[in-house]
């Protein structure tokens, strides 16, 4: 008995002493590469210093999680009080109509959907009115942090550099398997193995728990602000990474409990986001990443206030409790690796598949219309037009100019009835010919949109809100949860329709925010704010009479 216990206890000390070898040989070389060169191991420290923050942030949440929650508890109700942030929007629209007509239009876009969303909701008038604020507000905290300030714009270009340069080592397995003519067929041989490649990182980086973890730490930021419950936190967050329909496997135990509102919410969530494979597919287009990489953060808050509007909770949550990630079956990082990249097999082989169909039924289209419109005298009816004057009204409300808004009407009636990919393949030949230098028109036909348009119709066409999608995603959430197969196809169409909300909304608060403006113009505007509410005490939260003082000292100094 003594040899068996032995053993075990032996073999955690050993662990723990090879533990604490590569910390202590980590420790070292991050040292010895600031001695070498500081400026160059700037990044290899700051990456150190924010894994030990996590680290010590995660001991603490495992050993006084439960303590933490409660500390928060006044903070989660200083949240439930809205006023605080329709101080703010009204602010925002101050500060928009400073700013020009055309961001003026981007924020009376963003209260028509919003408008539209409470008018044609499902149980009206049983709205959560923090869900909408608070999902709302992080769009703009985001949009303000990445769009209007040089640290943030600055911060995600060098991410967009790097994601560029990241992917471009796919073009090594290109080149080996297809030669060095690969480029010559660009969608198949160069942006395709991009996804097998993105599929597999993907796999590897889920197998160590770094995907579950980053996705519990965002949906724990949505639960706590937005009154969410865990299980659709988790999933909203889940699609900043996946597609829509391998988030949903991240709470597959829980599927079968989820009320209406809540299947609703995580299908909105699929159809209002892309996937971490597929935005690699659309930066090697040429679309700005840093666009795509916003576009796919905001839409994530976003996609659970409109759904939670279109949808709302009328009953209690029975999936009310933390959800629990694990790495699957799989027993190594190489298995991993290879098991990521066969599943992008079946990606592969779906978008290649809908891409020649989609084209080949536009085209046909296309051919019908133009032979129905020559019997009126008029040849150039297409699909393509009929979308641009349907959807004409909302990309002008988005923020777009009056001459671009019928060629980005005309975007989104693609990605809505086709698909994003035909959508982005033709904005980014929009962004070619202007990059080009050409005329701008020819026979008074308008060859490309100018950048803020191509701004807005990036964050609008980044999402999976087509019909295609919608069959997909009721059939996966179907296979998830057989016995709920009747309430998810119910969901189907209000779902799409407020994924396809989410990504216009989106697209307005970018419009809304995208200036030459930064912080420094910013964060006077706002400590201004903050100063009339301390001095008038509508922050009634802080009680202490000292902390007043000085805090209304403090504000009246920088005002």
């Amino acid at each position: 008995v003594l040899n068996h216990t032995y053993e075990p206890l032996r073999s955690c000390e050993d662990v723990t002493h090879i533990d604490s070898i590569f910390v202590s040989g980590f420790v070292a070389m991050v040292i010895a590469a600031c001695v070498v060169n500081f400026h160059r191991a700037v990044g290899l420290l700051v990456i150190s210093l924010v894994t030990i923050f996590f680290l010590v942030w995660d001991w603490m949440m495992e050993r006084y999680g439960e303590q933490v929650w409660e500390a928060l508890a006044p903070i989660r109700d200083l949240l439930s009080r809205n006023w605080l942030l329709v101080a703010v929007v009204c602010w925002l629209a101050l500060d928009t109509a400073q700013r020009g007509t055309r961001q003026l239009v981007s924020f009376f876009g963003l209260l028509l959907f919003v408008f539209l969303t409470l008018l044609f909701s499902k149980h009206p008038f049983r709205w959560s009115w923090q869900t909408l604020f608070f999902g709302t507000g992080l769009q703009f905290i985001f949009g303000l942090l990445i769009l209007r300030t040089t640290f943030g714009l600055g911060a995600l270009r060098w991410l967009g550099n790097k994601a560029e340069e990241f992917m471009s080592f796919a073009d090594t397995g290109s080149k080996f398997v297809f030669g060095e003519s690969y480029t010559d067929h660009f969608f198949a041989f160069r942006v395709m193995p991009i996804l097998v490649f993105l599929s597999s990182v993907i796999s590897m980086l889920y197998y160590i728990g770094f995907m579950a973890w980053l996705i519990c730490k965002i949906g724990f930021i949505m639960q706590v602000t937005m009154g969410t419950s865990p299980a659709e936190s988790m999933a909203a967050a889940g699609n900043i990474f996946l597609g829509h329909t391998d988030s949903p496997l991240l709470i597959r135990p829980y599927i079968s409990e989820l009320t209406l509102s809540e299947i609703h919410a995580v299908m909105t969530g699929g159809f209002a986001s892309i996937s971490g494979t597929i935005l690699g597919a659309f930066i090697s287009f040429g679309v700005d990443a840093t666009h795509l990489l916003t576009a796919t953060v905001m839409s994530a808050p976003a996609s659970l206030a409109i759904a939670k509007m279109f949808w709302p909770e009328t009953t209690v949550s029975r999936s009310n409790r933390p959800v629990k990630m694990d790495k699957g079956w799989v027993r190594n990082l190489l298995e991993a690796a290879s098991l990521g990249a066969s599943r992008a097999i079946a990606l592969v082989a779906s978008v290649l598949a809908n891409i020649i169909a989609f084209m080949a039924l536009l085209a046909f289209f296309d051919a019908v219309l133009s032979w129905l419109g020559g019997m009126f005298d008029y040849p150039q009816l297409s699909f393509s037009l009929i979308c641009s004057y349907v959807f004409m009204p909302l990309s002008f409300m988005m923020g777009v100019s009056f001459e671009d808004s019928f060629i980005v009407a005309e975007l989104m009636g693609i990605k809505t009835f086709l698909n994003e990919f035909v959508a982005y393949q033709k904005l980014s030949e929009l962004i070619n010919r202007r990059k080009a230098g050409g005329p701008e028109y020819v026979n008074n036909v308008k060859q490309y949109i100018s950048v803020h348009s191509e701004a807005i119709a990036t964050y609008a066409l980044c999402g999976f809100s087509n019909f295609a999608s919608l069959g997909m995603s009721i059939g996966a959430l179907s296979a998830m949860a057989p016995d709920r197969r009747s309430d998810i196809s119910s969901c189907g169409l209000r779902a799409l329709i407020a994924g396809s909300i989410s990504c216009f909304m989106t697209a307005c608060i970018a419009g809304n925010i995208c200036s030459s403006a930064r912080l420094d113009v910013l964060g006077n505007k706002v400590l201004c704010l903050i100063y009339f509410l301390i001095k008038y005490k509508y922050l009634c939260w802080i009680k202490q009479p000292l902390l007043q003082k000085v805090c209304i000292k403090f504000s009246a100094t920088v005002y």
